[in-house]
């Protein structure tokens, strides 16, 4: 993400990253370590995203949004709700009520936080972006304070109700995203490792 963005160029086309990460603690830039309350055998990784503390791993929708501000006449502060509105939306269809915070970033079922937000702005472009618990073990999120936020409790669509797999929430979420951004065309690459 870092080479994507130093390298581009005002013609780059933007980009929108899908992907799961192995078991991983990520401290953002203003991390505090104090919020990891018992990671053991997991690793914990400093981040250059915003943000604090939160969890990655198997069933989580990770999502990097490689995107030029500029180009879309967007501030910080429409990309992120932008990102938030895209994912209630795909939330809405099916049949969960999700809302938004001002003063804490990502998306919430109640008073459980479904959707996490990360990001970085870099001479104008960002990177980074969201992660969305679908069908994941969420025993990792009582080792830390999520988000900084001691107590905060975490949902997944699985107990939502929500039985379709990251494949099919992941297409769905592109639609979303590319409507609530105003891409015309949109093309996909699937790169494995």
């Amino acid at each position: 993400m870092q080479d994507f963005t130093n390298q581009r160029s005002a013609s780059t086309v933007d980009e929108l990253w899908l992907l799961q990460h192995p078991a991983v603690f990520t401290l953002g830039r203003a991390g505090k370590k104090e919020h990891l309350l018992a990671p053991g055998d997991i690793p914990v990784v400093q981040s250059d995203r915003g943000g604090q503390v939160t969890y990655h791993g198997p069933g989580q929708l990770v999502g990097y949004l490689l995107i030029d501000l500029r180009r879309l006449q967007i501030n910080i502060r429409q990309l992120v709700s932008g990102i938030e509105m895209s994912i209630i939306q795909l939330l809405a269809t099916y049949g969960v009520d999700a809302q938004c915070r001002k003063a804490a970033p990502g998306v919430y079922v109640a008073d459980k936080k479904v959707a996490a937000l990360g990001l970085r702005i870099r001479r104008g472009c960002s990177f980074h972006g969201f992660s969305l618990n679908v069908a994941m073990d969420v025993e990792p999120f009582g080792r830390i304070n999520p988000c900084g936020y001691p107590g905060l409790k975490v949902i997944q669509l699985r107990e939502l109700g929500v039985d379709d797999d990251l494949g099919q929430i992941s297409e769905q979420l592109v639609l979303k995203i590319q409507r609530q951004f105003g891409y015309d065309v949109i093309s996909q690459e699937q790169a494995v490792n």
